[in-house]
């Protein structure tokens, strides 16, 4: 499913108990509680229940950011190609597409500006895909901010460090990178158009994105989709893969802290027009100033809300924009849901000894990881696939006797333990080897 089935209604940032008064949002750490049936506070115990939860919290997420429109908002794509350049490996295009009906009527100047539902984004695809030859997997590639050429950043237009787009391209695969609203050239009128927030448009223009990519005859979506972004890019993903589950790894670089953690929960940045609060973020955000912690959703339970996809979330210690230390707390509460699914290895956190910046070796480690799940090449280890498969066998049997003994890694409390039990003690030594031999 593309996105979760609501089955509640919202009433400002609370959900209504069965007596119909207002609920206190659940915990934002504590992912393994759900909202029973009582309207009360439940532990989760199956992925049936983790399910209920994620619902609230897209339920929270659409109170702000306004709710995802269904297939009536969908239309012909009708790509059109405005430009192409030889890339030597590879062939790149801007392109525009059309991930809404535009509102009639448009005046030239308007559609010069792109405020109908026409999204440029740059397709990059590879000579031998093009050919024939292949057929390649793809990803969203996500730009972070930037005023002047917007997607143009990613695909080696702009700054270094930043070019994800044309990288995996040189690697084998269909990119596209769609422009961000409200950013360079693209200035979607989002009043008109019937929007909430920037945010939830730029996650709809990604969304029919997929829909662009699927539908061409050179991608092979077998096994999904990727998206990496940086910064905006990299909240961005975040958002998109929440509410669309076909993309199956999500790579984000300096794109995130707790909304309580933002530049230090300074009061500033939750007025309107600034920081989350922008137009082409969310503005009813700003409705929370002093009273961060009602905000009905966090990335806490957003991170959750990807299990038990493949998820890598990069957090420089020096990044001036998101706190790295906000970041493992987050990654903390998330990693339970992951566990619960049974793939706690796929949530992956980095953090690079370096400020606001996508390194090359970090860009290499999501480019094996993308390699790995998408491509299903070896990364000179073993694959995903193969990992969880070979785990799986070398799980000993739950009613082996050991597992019953009390352990201790103390030889002093066991030592207490055995004497208070009135009971002997067993030692086992093991000497560090990876077989665990004595």
């Amino acid at each position: 499913m593309r996105r979760a089935v609501l089955l509640a209604l919202v009433c400002g940032v609370s959900t209504l108990s069965l007596a119909g008064e207002p609920q206190p949002r659940l915990p934002r750490d504590k992912l393994l509680l759900y909202r029973g049936a009582d309207g009360k506070p439940a532990t989760v115990k199956s992925v049936a229940d983790w399910a209920k939860r994620r619902a609230e919290v897209v339920r929270g997420m659409e109170s702000v950011m306004g709710k995802l429109p269904g297939d009536d908002k969908r239309c012909p794509l009708d790509m059109k190609v405005e430009e192409e350049v030889d890339g030597e490996t590879f062939v790149r295009r801007l392109i525009t597409y059309a991930s809404e009906p535009s509102p009639q009527p448009l005046s030239p100047g308007e559609r010069g500006r792109g405020e109908g539902g026409r999204v440029p984004a740059y397709l990059l695809i590879p000579k031998d895909v093009l050919a024939g030859k292949r057929k390649a997997p793809a990803v969203l590639c996500l730009h972070g901010t930037d005023n002047v050429i917007g997607h143009g950043t990613v695909v080696g237009l702009g700054k270094p460090n930043r070019g994800y787009a044309l990288e995996l391209a040189q690697r084998g695969y269909v990119t596209l990178a769609p422009n961000y609203p409200l950013l360079a050239k693209y200035q979607p009128d989002l009043k008109k158009l019937g929007w909430d927030s920037g945010t939830l448009k730029a996650v709809w223009d990604n969304m029919r994105g997929l829909d662009l990519l699927a539908s061409l005859p050179f991608v092979n979506s077998a096994k999904g989709f990727g998206t990496i972004g940086h910064s905006l890019g990299g909240h961005n993903g975040v958002y998109t893969a929440v509410f669309d589950d076909r993309l199956k790894v999500i790579v984000s670089s300096c794109g995130l802290d707790s909304y309580l953690d933002y530049f230090e929960g300074n009061a500033k940045n939750w007025d309107p027009e600034k920081g989350w609060c922008q137009t082409r973020y969310m503005h009813k955000l700003a409705d929370y100033k002093g009273r961060l912690a009602d905000i009905p959703f966090d990335f806490h339970e957003m991170i959750g809300a990807l299990a038990p996809r493949h998820t890598f979330i990069i957090a420089p210690t020096k990044d001036s924009n998101f706190r790295a230390d906000s970041v493992d707390r987050i990654i903390a509460a998330a990693r339970p849901v992951f566990k619960l699914h049974g793939h706690e290895e796929r949530l992956r956190l980095e953090h690079p000894d370096c400020g606001h910046d996508f390194t090359p070796e970090m860009r290499e480690a999501a480019y094996k990881l993308i390699d790995a799940v998408l491509a299903g090449k070896s990364t000179g280890g073993l694959t995903p696939a193969e990992f969880e498969k070979l785990h799986k066998e070398l799980q000993p049997p739950k009613d082996e006797l050991w597992r019953s003994i009390p352990w201790h890694v103390s030889i002093v409390e066991a030592q207490h333990a055995a004497a208070k039990a009135k009971k002997p003690i067993f030692v086992w030594v093991a000497s560090g080897e990876p077989l665990g031999c004595g």
